[in-house]
C-alpha cells in the first residue's frame, strides 16, 4: 500500500476503536442505571426472599448466580385436561395443570427443509420443562395446580378457575388473536373473611431450546419500563454471558469452564420491565405485561454433554410485587404472550419497540430499510433467492454514479503517476515543496486522491445491516435455491464425505474467486507486489470467515462482484473503443482531454 492507502487503513482502525470505547461506556452506563434500581429487586425468586436487595449486573459488582434447585411440587389432584386454540397460524394447546401454555404448534413453518407432510410436521414449541403462563407464588396455589377448565365454543377462548385453601378464587382467561399474539387476564378475589396477604409471585414466560444449527442463537430481552431507555440485549452482552455462565472463564478464547458449575443457573434482573421475551435464531416468546412489575429471573440450562459451556434453553419468569387483599377484593393482571417467528412486521405492529428483539443494533435505519425490500423483491418473484439478487441489483444501481466516479478517478492516478514520480524526484528534499506541488497536479488533473476509498466507506452500512437481517431472518429459513437447500445455513454439500471441512460450499469458493478478479482489474497506483499479495491474502481470509456464513450472504456478495467486474469490464471497452477511434499523433501522445476535444471536433 502507499502512504495514502496506508493513512485510511489507520483511520479506518481508529474509528474502530472508537466505535468499540463508545458501545463500552454505552453499556457501563446501561448497568449503572440498572444499579439505581436495586430496591425494587427484593424477593426476585419465589419462595426464597433475599437479605438485601440484588444488585443488577454492573461491571464491577456483578452478583453470582442463584443455583436454581427444582421444587418437589406435589402431583395435581385431577386429571390433566388439554385444550387446543386453533387459528390458520398457530396451535396453542393450554393445560389445567397450572393454567398453563403447554405447547406451542406454528402451522406456516416446517421442522426441516422441503413440503409440510406427515414427514417433516410444523414447529412445535414444547413448553414443558417450564410451562408458558405458569403462576407460582400464590399461596396454597402450586404452580401446577389443578383448575377447572372450559373452553369457548369458537375456539379461540378458554377460562380457567381454582380455589385456594384461604378460599382465594384465581380466574385466568386466555384468548388467541391473530398475528400469533394471546391474550391473557387473570384475577385474584378474596373470598375469605379475613385480610390475605399476597407476596411476591411470578408469571413464566416460556423456555427456548437450542436448535441443530451451528448458526444458532439463543438470548433473553427486555425493554425496562422508563422512558427514553432501549432495550437490553442480555444474551449477546458479554458481561451478562459471563453471569450465565456462572461467572467463569478460561482459555484463550475466553470460553468459560463448567468446573463445578451447576446445570442451571437463575439471575435475577430487577426493575420494572415492559416486556419480557426470550428467542432463538428465529423464534421468540414475549411476555408483555400492563401491570406494574418487578423484574424478572432469566434462568439459563447449560448443555450437559458438551465439555466447554453451551447455552441448551434459556426461560424467564416476570417477578410482581404482592399486595393485600380485604374482604371481597380483587386483584387484575392483563398481559399478551407472543409466540411466533422473529419478523419484523409482526414485531412492529405489536408497539412497545417490540422490534428491538430483532436485535439491528447501530444500522437499524438500514435494516428497516432492507426488510420490506427484501419482502417486496420475494413477493414479485417468488424466490427468496432471486429476491436477494434483485437487492443486490439495486445496491449496486443506487451506488453505480459513486462507484463509476471512484473507478475513473482511480486511473486517472494510474496515469499521472509518471508526473506523480517527477514531482517527488524533483522537490524530495523539500517536503512543504512537494506536498504543494502533488496537490496542485491533482487539482490539475482532477483527481481526489480518497474517492477510491468513497464508495467501500458508504457500502459497508449495508452489507453491515445485510448481515444482521440475512443471518436470523425467519423468511430465509428453509428456502431454497438452484442447489442450495437452505439459503440461512452453509450449503453443506457432500456433509461428512470431506475430510478437514467437512463438507463442501461452492458460494464461498465463488466469492473468494470473484473477489480475486475484482482485484485484478481494479486499477492500482501502489507497490504491484503488494498488490498481488492483497488479491491472494483477502479472498482467503473472506474465503475462511465466510465459509461457515448463511449461503444468502455469500449469494449477495458474490453477486455484488460479479455486478462490479461487469461495471470495470464496461469501462475498459467503452476507453478502449474511445482510444481506437481517436489515435494519437505520430511522435506526440494526447492527454485524455486533448482526444477529447478532438472528437467533438
Amino acid at each position: 500500500m502507499n502512504k495514502q492507502e496506508k493513512l485510511i487503513s489507520a483511520l479506518l482502525a481508529m474509528m474502530l476503536v472508537v466505535w468499540m470505547m463508545y458501545t463500552n461506556s454505552q453499556a457501563q452506563k446501561q448497568a449503572r442505571l440498572n444499579a439505581q434500581k436495586a430496591a425494587e429487586a427484593e424477593e426476585l425468586v419465589t419462595g426464597h426472599p433475599t437479605d438485601a436487595a440484588i444488585t443488577a449486573p454492573g461491571p464491577a459488582d456483578a452478583p453470582p448466580p442463584v443455583v436454581a434447585a427444582a421444587p418437589e411440587l406435589p402431583p395435581p389432584a385431577l386429571p390433566e385436561e388439554v385444550v387446543e386454540l386453533s387459528s390458520d397460524d398457530v396451535k396453542v394447546s393450554v393445560s389445567s395443570h397450572g393454567a398453563t401454555v403447554k405447547q406451542v404448534q406454528l402451522n406456516r413453518f416446517n421442522t426441516r427443509p422441503g413440503k409440510a407432510g406427515e414427514g417433516n410436521p410444523p414447529v412445535l414449541l414444547d413448553f414443558s420443562s417450564a410451562p408458558g403462563l405458569a403462576l407460582s407464588g400464590v399461596a396454597g396455589l402450586a404452580p401446577n395446580a389443578s383448575y377447572h377448565i372450559e373452553a369457548a365454543a369458537d375456539g379461540r377462548v378458554v377460562m380457567l378457575t381454582a380455589t385456594t385453601e384461604q378460599n382465594l378464587v384465581v380466574t385466568r382467561r386466555i384468548e388467541l388473536l391473530a398475528d400469533y399474539q394471546i391474550k391473557v387476564s387473570d384475577s385474584i378475589k378474596n373470598l375469605s373473611q379475613e385480610v390475605v396477604h399476597l407476596g411476591t409471585n411470578t408469571v413464566g414466560v416460556g423456555v427456548m431450546g437450542r436448535g441443530e444449527s451451528k448458526n444458532e442463537i439463543l438470548s433473553a430481552d427486555s425493554l425496562p419500563d422508563a422512558e427514553k431507555l432501549k432495550a437490553t440485549h442480555w444474551g449477546s452482552d458479554k458481561l451478562t454471558k459471563a453471569l450465565l455462565a456462572g461467572g467463569a472463564s478460561g482459555g484463550c478464547s475466553g470460553t468459560p469452564s463448567v468446573a463445578g458449575m451447576p446445570e442451571v443457573t437463575t439471575v435475577p434482573i430487577p426493575g420494572s420491565q415492559k416486556w419480557v421475551a426470550i428467542k432463538s435464531r428465529f423464534f421468540v416468546t414475549a411476555l408483555a405485561s400492563a401491570a406494574p412489575n418487578s423484574g424478572f429471573a432469566l434462568k439459563a440450562r447449560r448443555d450437559m454433554t458438551k465439555p466447554a459451556y453451551a447455552l441448551d434453553s434459556v426461560s424467564a419468569e416476570m417477578v410482581f410485587a404482592g399486595c393485600v387483599l380485604g374482604q371481597g377484593e380483587e386483584m387484575t393482571r392483563d398481559y399478551t404472550l407472543f409466540v411466533g417467528p422473529k419478523k419484523l412486521a409482526l414485531l412492529k405492529a405489536m408497539g412497545n419497540q417490540m422490534q428491538d428483539m430483532m436485535e439491528f443494533g447501530f444500522w437499524w435505519w438500514v435494516c428497516t430499510l432492507l426488510v420490506p425490500t427484501l419482502d417486496f423483491f420475494h413477493r414479485i418473484s417468488g424466490s427468496w433467492g432471486i429476491a436477494i439478487i434483485l437487492l443486490t441489483i439495486l445496491v449496486r444501481i443506487i451506488f453505480w454514479p459513486l462507484t463509476h466516479r471512484s473507478t475513473a478517478g482511480m486511473k486517472k492516478m494510474q496515469e499521472i503517476q509518471p508526473k506523480l514520480k517527477e514531482i517527488q524526484a524533483k522537490f524530495k528534499d523539500d517536503p512543504q515543496k512537494l506536498q504543494q506541488e502533488t496537490w496542485a497536479c491533482y487539482r490539475e488533473n482532477k483527481v481526489n486522491p480518497f474517492a477510491s476509498c468513497l464508495p467501500m466507506l458508504i457500502q459497508m452500512p449495508v452489507f453491515i445491516a445485510l448481515f444482521w437481517v440475512l443471518r436470523s431472518s425467519v423468511e430465509l429459513r428453509f428456502a431454497p435455491f438452484l442447489w442450495i437447500t437452505d439459503l440461512s445455513e452453509p450449503e453443506n454439500l457432500f456433509a461428512g464425505m470431506i475430510p478437514f471441512i467437512g463438507s463442501l460450499n461452492i458460494l464461498p469458493i465463488l466469492m473468494a474467486a470473484t473477489m480475486g478478479l475484482q482485484s485484478a482489474l481494479t486499477p492500482s497506483t501502489g507497490d504491484p507486489q503488494q498488490q498481488r499479495m492483497m488479491m491472494i491474502m483477502m479472498p482467503c481470509m473472506m474465503l475462511f470467515f465466510f465459509y461457515t456464513f448463511p449461503a444468502a450472504l455469500s449469494l449477495y456478495w458474490t453477486v455484488s462482484q460479479v455486478l462490479s467486474i461487469a461495471q470495470m469490464l464496461m469501462m475498459r471497452r467503452k476507453k478502449a473503443a474511445a482510444d481506437v477511434a481517436t489515435p494519437p499523433d505520430a511522435g506526440e501522445s494526447l492527454t485524455r482531454q486533448q482526444r477529447r476535444a478532438a472528437a467533438r471536433d
